[in-house]
């Protein structure tokens, strides 16, 4: 069996408070887009049961990863045979706030489609968009901690002349509470969505989830690879570019 997992987009991200179990209540608005990991899945006669690969030696092939954790979780509910090879193919940065390693988990079980997510992030409920967005995401080389953001939300200030807001555009309302602490420390994302927002071709510019990836919505018949091209030269020419849509 193959599946395709894909990366995700936070169009919006909420937190409403902290929770007495040490989480955050948040509310969220995440789509799936058309950059995926591929997934293979097939039967081996091998001894050693559940095996896990994956072509990025610098993804976790233990109980660390969710991937294996979630096939684990799987067996041991259905009491069936793990004699099963699972193998990777990466191609959604990790550590980028586009939800890989747990679009890849869950790539198993659920039917990918925008959602609303509220609680811890686990209530989820399907809806729906108008129509396809056009994207660039944008990361650099370092990556940002889910946790250590989340953290810094409440005592984080913002950086003056950075845009906080929320933005309208076809008909969404795009905003996220944790670029405060995540800009805060990391000011080269700040730097990156103001300077997207100058570009004439882009509609609206955000960061996805805790970071490190900053995305750019399109206005029709941008050229995204010009964009990606202009930003390399003029930021970073390190910066991993990806020219994308929503699902």
């Amino acid at each position: 069996m193959k599946v395709r997992a894909p990366a995700k987009i936070n169009l919006s991200l909420k937190i409403l408070g902290r929770r007495s179990d040490g989480f955050h209540e948040i509310e969220t608005l995440i789509a799936p887009i058309s950059l995926c990991d591929d997934i293979k899945i097939e039967r081996t006669d091998s001894a050693e049961g559940f095996q896990f690969d994956c072509d990025d030696p610098s993804v976790p092939t233990g109980d660390d990863n969710l991937i294996v954790r979630a096939a684990k979780s799987f067996f041991a509910a259905t009491k069936l045979k793990s004699s099963v090879l699972i193998e990777l193919k990466k191609r959604i940065p990790h550590g980028a706030g586009l939800g890989g390693g747990s679009s890849d988990a869950a790539s198993f079980f659920i039917f990918q489609a925008p959602a609303l997510c509220k609680g811890r992030g686990e209530l989820v409920t399907a809806v729906k968009l108008k129509g396809k967005l056009s994207l660039l995401l944008l990361k650099p080389a370092f990556v940002v901690s889910t946790a250590w953001a989340y953290s810094r939300w409440q005592h984080s200030r913002e950086i003056p002349e950075v845009r906080y807001q929320a933005q309208e555009f076809a008909g969404q309302t795009f905003m996220n509470d944790l670029e405060r602490p995540v800009f805060e420390k990391f000011v080269f994302l700040a730097e990156l969505k103001m300077w997207l927002l100058n570009q004439r071709e882009v509609a609206t510019a955000l960061m996805s989830g805790s970071g490190s990836t900053v995305f750019a919505l399109l206005s029709e018949n941008a050229d995204a690879n010009v964009i990606a091209k202009r930003a390399k030269t003029e930021l970073d020419p390190e910066l991993w570019t990806c020219a994308t849509q929503t699902l």
